[in-house]
């Protein structure tokens, strides 16, 4: 096929009917049609031959043109598409380097083979830019909901047509058994798109939390307008839900505004999720009283909240306790998906037997350490004292508001509690040497015996060792796990170390070791500080 006055303006032609019916720049498929002429004529001219078309947007007309770079001499190594400066002052009038000579070469014929050839780099360049189109198209619109048609189902996963290309629902993102038909209208939410070799993925759920919190914003005209906002979202999907919510009006009921007249509103989103009971809960910025709302319709008796460990233990009457748990452990997992703690329910017969079980141990622990009768060392656990370290540092006032308890007393008490404590200290130590710790370690500020000699049984010997340690490896903490929390122990969580504690402790290791310098983490502190106020004026 020659490029011929007949075909020129047929050229312009195919390009705007592929562009339209791609929904891509026509610029595009020109310059894809550019780079196969050239393709082809350098098959003609030669391979070597640097050779380049560019067709006229007006009349169609290609012209092919050999490029030749003038280089340096002993940079010259492609004869047919470079030349030295002196090679080229028989065409240019004072040649430098990098300059260009441009010659015109007769159009060629494309005969099957390169006319394949041209075909093919249409396609893939056209491929490119609907693959570029539809990424730009969809990059933005992740975290929304969008309506598509069903394809086809592969694997367990359903191929969605979103209109500007296909989307992907993979198995465990769709509600319990759900299954569709091809033609079957679909409401999904976009949770992620990427650019990968194969083209853009869409990935859709509607399992995500997410879903269910766009799904009432587009039910309740308070939450789109911000009067009202969701806080929180805790689901198993396709049997029951929590949704945490808070109104910035007064006037307006944010569980009330979510429910909707007659519970319109809350049934349509029941509707879309497969008949999902959905428990509407008030936000509350006291935890303790947002879990009490939480774990409705149990009543709760008693709620003691641990912040350090995230932790939070609820007492409820006996026979409200199945109720709290729900079925296979529903409704208080939902629960701590919610407020994002552990929590752990108990009838109020259990927390009292576990507090005389403590009581118990306590006051074991002072008899045996102290050598004390059971009825002094009950008196001090009834005064609040849980453990030596308090005994022996406490104040000596404290001591003496004691019933029978004077100042000598007190004295021998704390004299006594001082000695067991250096004596247990002494064999930590000793039993830590005796695993291999180093001194360094040993000489660490802020690490107590005790803490060394559990490092050691953890295999941390060396502040080395210590300093490569992550933050939950020594204070403990949670992963999350196909939607289940799971527990991470940490090395010195017996201890009470806080995450915050154990990642200043790691950090200090690591300057002391040189791995960090100093000014570096100064500086990354200042960039937090300024980035924190920048929030708060925002």
């Amino acid at each position: 096929m020659a490029i011929t006055s007949a075909n020129q303006l047929e050229l312009l032609q195919t390009a705007e009917a592929v562009a339209r019916e791609k929904m891509i720049d026509p610029g595009l498929v020109v310059e894809a049609m550019e780079e196969s002429l050239a393709r082809a004529a350098k098959s003609r001219y030669g391979a070597e031959m640097d050779i380049r078309v560019s067709i006229d947007r007006k009349t169609g007309k290609a012209t092919f043109t050999r490029v030749r770079t003038v280089v340096e001499d002993e940079e010259l190594e492609n004869y047919q598409a470079e030349m030295t400066v002196e090679q080229a002052k028989q065409y240019l009038d004072d040649p430098k380097v990098g300059d260009t000579l441009v010659e015109e070469v007769p159009p060629v014929e494309m005969g099957r083979i390169a006319a394949q050839s041209a075909k093919q780099v249409i396609l893939q360049k056209v491929r490119e830019a609907e693959r570029d189109r539809q990424y730009e198209e969809f990059k933005d619109r992740a975290g929304t909901i969008i309506n598509g048609l069903v394809k086809r189902e592969e694997y367990g996963n359903v191929i969605v047509d979103v209109g500007a290309g296909e989307a992907i629902l993979r198995r465990n993102e769709k509600i319990g058994r759900e299954s569709y038909r091809p033609n079957d209208r679909i409401r999904v939410y976009i949770k992620d798109v990427r650019r990968e070799q194969r083209g853009p993925q869409i990935f859709l759920s509607r399992t995500a939390p997410e879903f269910m919190a766009e799904l009432f914003k587009m039910e309740v005209p308070e939450i789109y307008d911000g009067i009202i906002e969701i806080k929180a979202v805790a689901r198993d999907p396709g049997s029951r839900a929590k949704i945490a919510v808070i109104s910035y009006d007064n006037s307006i009921d944010p569980v009330g505004a979510c429910v909707g007249m007659r519970g319109s509103r809350v049934q349509a989103v029941v509707n879309e999720l497969q008949g999902e009971k959905i428990d509407i809960i008030p936000w509350n910025e006291d935890q303790p009283t947002f879990l009490v709302n939480a774990l409705q319709p149990a009543e709760v008796s008693k709620v003691v909240l641990d912040e350090e460990a995230g932790k939070i233990e609820v007492v409820v009457p006996e026979e409200q306790l199945s109720l709290a748990i729900g079925r296979r452990g529903q409704n208080v997992r939902l629960a701590s998906q919610l407020t994002g703690l552990d929590i752990d329910i108990m009838t109020e017969e259990q927390e009292s037997a576990r507090r005389q079980a403590e009581f118990e141990q306590r006051t074991k622990l002072f008899m045996d350490t102290l050598d004390l009768d059971e009825f002094f060392a009950q008196l001090l656990v009834a005064e609040g004292f849980t453990n030596l370290e308090e005994v022996a540092y406490v104040e000596v006032d404290e001591l003496l508001v004691i019933d029978g308890v004077d100042e000598d007393t007190a004295n021998e008490l704390q004299a006594r509690a001082r000695d067991v404590l250096e004596a247990q200290n002494k064999a930590a130590l000793d039993n830590a040497r005796a695993l291999g710790v180093e001194d360094s370690l040993i000489e660490f500020e802020g690490l107590t015996p005790q803490m060394i000699e559990a490092l050691a049984k953890d295999d941390v010997k060396t502040l080395e060792d210590f300093a490569t340690c992550a933050d939950w490896e020594l204070a403990g903490g949670w992963t999350t796990v196909d939607g289940e929390r799971v527990k991470d122990d940490g090395a010195l969580e017996p201890f009470g170390i806080s995450l915050e504690e154990a990642q200043d402790m790691i950090m200090t290791a690591r300057v002391m070791l040189g791995w960090v310098d100093p000014a570096d983490l100064e500086a990354e502190e200042a960039e937090e500080d300024e980035t924190e106020e920048q929030e708060v004026e925002a």
